[in-house]
């Protein structure tokens, strides 16, 4: 059986925004390419914050990754069913590289590379580096009393009385 599957591993860093925050972040992301298929990128389970996410009945079957286990993500009321999933254990020899690897739906959860550049809607706005954006929204709370990083230190100071 021909594989019609292959594996590059990313050049770059990739990143998943979900529901305004970072789900997953890693420099050594797989890309998956298969004829007449957008490009999928896996990212190893230790870059990807598995606590938002629950695993579901459904088992979709490739015969070449193998059984695929889902997953749903849930993160501050935002919910994505089956928007994630895994494939344990690869049947073709050549996709072993995935094995227990982390892939998103793209329509639920933005995946992208952390270098490009972001157009925003606005006209009157110029671009603005997408990693800018990520740090600002790792510090930053979300209402909730909590962020992903530290708080930055404050830059103005109180006024003296």
């Amino acid at each position: 059986m021909n594989n019609p599957i292959r594996l590059e591993r990313a050049a770059r860093r990739w990143r998943a925004l979900f529901a305004g925050h970072l789900i997953a972040d890693s420099d050594d992301a797989l890309i998956v390419h298969e004829e007449g298929r957008n490009p999928v990128v896996y990212f190893p389970r230790d870059s990807v914050s598995m606590e938002y996410m629950s695993q579901t009945d459904r088992k979709t079957r490739c015969p070449y990754r193998g059984e695929a286990t889902h997953y749903t993500l849930l993160m501050d009321g935002d919910l994505a069913e089956n928007a994630v999933w895994s494939h344990e254990s690869p049947i073709d020899d050549t996709l072993e590289a995935l094995a227990g690897r982390i892939a998103f739906d793209a329509s639920a959860v933005d995946v992208y590379e952390a270098d490009e550049k972001v157009a925003r809607a606005e006209g009157d706005i110029d671009h603005t580096d997408r990693r800018s954006i990520d740090e600002v929204v790792k510090h930053t709370d979300s209402g909730a009393g909590v962020s992903q990083r530290d708080h930055w230190p404050p830059n103005v100071s109180m006024p003296e009385r």
